[in-house]
């Protein structure tokens, strides 16, 4: 991880080279204004009004330009308008003319993430691209996303075997040692009675390899109580209903539902959020093996429930609904969980969209809003009683999958709704986490969705 301290520092008028900013209803005016050696330069460079063209100008010493861009609104500056450059200018200091770059300083270090951890060093790397700001306290918030949201991306971008149940662990007691939390970790054996659904999903792993609840708990107990769950699967091969090789090729990725609950715990430490903050990630390598569980054994939840497993390839939202049990047992008044449960969601969204499943609209309101004011995007789903009809068996108290290719997302939000503490307003947040293509500031790979929303409703919930 570069040192993000040096990517964006004080400006205390050391030079830099200039960043113009114009918007596509303001491009025709700049270009009239400009010397004619501008205009030449600009036209030259084909300079569109476009989100993230840019062009280099000229200055009157031969080393001396700077560099005009098109962002989408100069009124309202985006985390990603400054991005491209972070990822393409020359190695160098820099400034926005006339503005802070306020919430686009995120952007700027999000843009110079790189995932090395199995590359040999290269000697020929670019040097960091420097952005000056004069708002301390932005760069410093800027500082601490980025460095939550380059931890995050790394556990995720990170190979099955170098990212497993332990490892999880080891950051979470990381965590603890750092902060002052309470780590508690059952494992293995331990969960077979009280934690029956994360016992069954995990135990084919092996030794080394063994399923774990992972707990963290930190703050004043006076404190508003909170619980950040996240699904900590951390490769999912499908079990004895096997994946595809097509459908297995990324679920390395299957636990950055808790990579997110990790990130988010660790922000709310950091700046000493006034909550009572407990955290859980069920923790499990969903393989395959003789000790393996099957379609159609029965499972009995923390909760009593009685689960008939109809399909093994739907084992996130069993690790879940034990995590949400024991959550709700310290009455929490607010539950968040990140999950990468359902391609249903990714059918419906597309995998840019972010689905939130919520028992309350209040809450649904004010997720909403940060999501806009954050770009951090997220669509509320409908948890529509009605379907809960096809999580119905004729052996147990309900199944975990319903058969059919409709309502997938809808009916394993309703699964985790039996879980979920009643009295708590409760979140569900079914998340990709993954950048199939390269974006300005966000590179092919894993990538932070809904943190920086989440983060945004707890700061404005507790932080006055």
């Amino acid at each position: 991880m570069p040192e993000l301290t040096t990517l964006i520092q004080p400006d205390r008028g050391q030079s830099a080279r200039t960043i113009h900013l114009i918007d596509a209803k303001g491009y025709d005016a700049w270009l009239a204004a400009q010397p004619p050696r501008h205009r030449a330069a600009a036209l030259a460079q084909k300079l569109a009004p476009t989100g993230n063209a840019s062009a280099i100008l000229p200055g009157d010493a031969p080393d001396d330009w700077s560099v005009v861009t098109v962002v989408a609104n100069v009124d309202k500056l985006s985390p990603w308008c400054l991005a491209k450059l972070a990822e393409t200018l020359p190695e160098g200091t820099y400034r926005v003319e006339g503005r802070e770059p306020g919430t686009a300083l995120y952007g700027w270090l999000a843009a110079q993430y790189k995932f090395t951890a199995y590359k040999k060093k290269d000697d020929n790397a670019q040097g960091p691209r420097i952005l000056l700001t004069g708002d301390p306290a932005k760069m410093e918030d800027a500082i601490r996303m980025a460095a939550v949201t380059f931890k995050l991306r790394d556990r995720i971008n990170l190979g099955a075997g170098d990212m497993g149940p332990a490892e999880l662990e080891a950051g979470a007691a990381d965590l603890a040692s750092e902060y002052g939390a309470t780590l508690t970790v059952t494992k293995g054996r331990e969960l077979e009675k009280g934690y029956g659904m994360l016992w069954a999903v995990g135990r084919a792993a092996g030794i080394g390899r063994e399923p774990r609840l992972i707990e963290l708990e930190w703050g004043n107990p006076e404190h508003p109580r909170i619980a950040i769950v996240g699904k900590g699967v951390t490769f999912d091969s499908g079990g004895l209903d096997i994946k595809p090789a097509a459908g297995m090729r990324l679920m390395k990725k299957d636990m950055g539902g808790a990579a997110h609950a990790l990130a988010l715990a660790e922000l709310v430490m950091q700046n000493r959020l006034p909550v009572r903050l407990h955290m859980l990630v069920p923790a499990v390598e969903n393989s395959i093996s003789g000790e393996a569980f099957r379609p159609g054994d029965v499972l009995v939840s923390r909760k009593g429930t009685t689960v008939e497993n109809s399909n093994t390839d739907a084992e996130g939202r069993l690790i879940l609904g034990d995590a949400l049990t024991k959550a709700g047992e310290s009455d929490p008044e607010l539950v968040l969980d990140f999950a990468t449960l359902t391609g249903a969601a990714r059918v419906a969204l597309g995998a840019d969209l972010q689905a939130l499943f919520t028992n309350d609209d209040t809450l649904a309101a004010e997720l909403l809003a940060a999501a806009e004011t954050e770009a951090d995007p997220m669509w509320r789903m409908p948890l529509w009683d009605p379907y809960k009809d096809l999580l119905k068996s004729d052996v147990a108290d309900m199944v975990n999958a319903a058969e059919g290719p409709f309502g997938g997302a809808i009916t394993a939000a309703l699964f985790l709704k039996e879980f979920a503490p009643e009295k708590a307003q409760w979140a569900h947040l079914d998340i990709f986490c993954w950048n199939g293509s390269p974006k300005p500031g966000r590179p092919k790979g894993a990538e932070a969705v809904s943190l920086r929303a989440t983060w945004k409703l707890l700061k404005d919930r507790y932080a006055g």
